[in-house]
């Protein structure tokens, strides 16, 4: 069965830089889009990026369009999220997800999704 591992997660200043990780293993994802969502404190759990594994597409939230980037290591069955001029409002708990479906479907509903343990970031004004 699928299994996520998330890590990378912690404090930063805002205006900052983290990357996150989610290695992924129990099947080959070449039918799979994985992500990335998070949810703050009280609210619920939103859609941040995803990644079709195949192609490489990409889809972002537009909240974090032109500062975070997708990215996956085929061979080392990983996904990183690359988080950069980071605000306050960006603290959360990020989770790694996955679905035998597109990134842009991932993109409209977590319906379905498989996910990982979360990892806290916190950003810091």
């Amino acid at each position: 069965h699928v299994q996520l591992q998330a890590s990378g997660g912690g404090l930063v200043q805002a205006g900052g830089s983290l990357r996150l990780s989610c290695a992924a293993s129990g099947r080959t994802f070449s039918t799979y889009a994985l992500g990335w969502f998070r949810q703050a404190p009280g609210k619920e759990r939103d859609f941040v990026a995803a990644i079709n594994w195949s192609t490489g597409s990409t889809y972002y939230a537009e909240s974090v369009k032109g500062r975070f980037t997708i990215s996956r290591d085929n061979a080392k069955n990983t996904v990183y999220l690359q988080m950069n001029s980071l605000k306050p409002e960006d603290t959360a708990v990020y989770y790694c997800a996955a679905r035998r479906t597109t990134a842009q479907t991932m993109s409209i509903t977590s319906r379905g999704n498989i996910w990982g343990k979360g990892t806290l970031v916190t950003v810091s004004s």
